[in-house]
């Protein structure tokens, strides 16, 4: 995906430094009074988010506005024809703790771009879609280095099946951050086509959830356990229906999300 990550602020030309390379080498574009270019080289430079937007809207295939969200929508308004057509448009605030999947979510790839961005900044992704919004349940994973994808597979289906579940519910499989290059783990997601989030090591460490904490993983990775919290942190208002259990040599847990209107 050829993606665009468009700033008014220093602060935002931060994120974006920290975000292009992540994202493919994206192409960076800070506001002309943005004085602050986090030592980016080969940056553009524009006046107005509005006639910038105009002038690149069909040329990138995704675009990450780093401002608030309201500038974002002046600058996209004039210029979304079809949800089959339009980039995918994410915004994430400027001090990086939200992503939120904006314009063509599901067709477009915002969705998907919107859980990269958060797994680059260990941010929040916002996804409002009502197909995706709706899935419930979150697997968390926690796996050994050069795991195969097929043993990653077959444990979360194990899991699933043990907890009652369907992989049509899943909403996310979840891991520590230390684990996103983990090519076993990675190709398992795409393989069963569910997205992979993953958690920062401290927020997991800080974390007050109740999860049951592993000696052997605090030992080999120095966190206090990756499945279950992994699962639990990955969603909102968050209950076990599997604890930590080890299946096909991967530990997983599964959590539920509960929706305020179920309560």
């Amino acid at each position: 995906m050829k993606i665009a990550l468009i700033t008014l602020s220093k602060e935002g030309a931060r994120l974006a430094a920290r975000l292009a390379p992540e994202l493919g080498g994206a192409r960076v574009f800070l506001h002309a009074d943005v004085t602050d270019d986090a030592g980016m080289t080969g940056s553009e430079r524009f006046e107005s988010v509005v006639a910038l937007t105009g002038d690149i809207f069909h040329r990138y295939e995704g675009l990450v506005y780093i401002m608030p969200c309201g500038v974002a929508v002046r600058a996209i308004a004039a210029h979304m024809e079809d949800k089959k057509t339009d980039p995918a448009v994410v915004v994430v605030d400027a001090g990086g703790r939200y992503a939120v999947s904006l314009l063509s979510g599901h067709e477009g790839g915002a969705n998907d771009l919107a859980l990269r961005v958060g797994n680059s900044l260990g941010a929040e992704p916002v996804i409002t879609t009502t197909t995706e919004a709706l899935k419930d349940l979150i697997v968390g994973i926690g796996c050994r280095r050069g795991v195969e994808a097929d043993a990653v597979m077959g444990a979360v289906k194990e899991a699933l099946r043990l907890a009652g579940g369907d992989l049509s519910r899943v909403r996310y499989l979840a891991s520590a951050d230390i684990k996103k290059d983990e090519r076993g783990l990675l190709d398992a997601a795409r393989r069963l086509g569910v997205p992979i989030r993953f958690i920062g090591s401290g927020d997991i460490r800080s974390s007050a959830a109740a999860f049951d904490r592993s000696d052997f993983v605090e030992e080999k990775v120095n966190l206090p356990a990756v499945a279950e919290p992994a699962a639990l942190l990955a969603g909102r208002r968050t209950t076990f229906i599997l604890r930590r259990t080890v299946l096909h040599g991967v530990t997983v847990a599964v959590a539920r999300e509960n929706f305020l209107w179920s309560e």
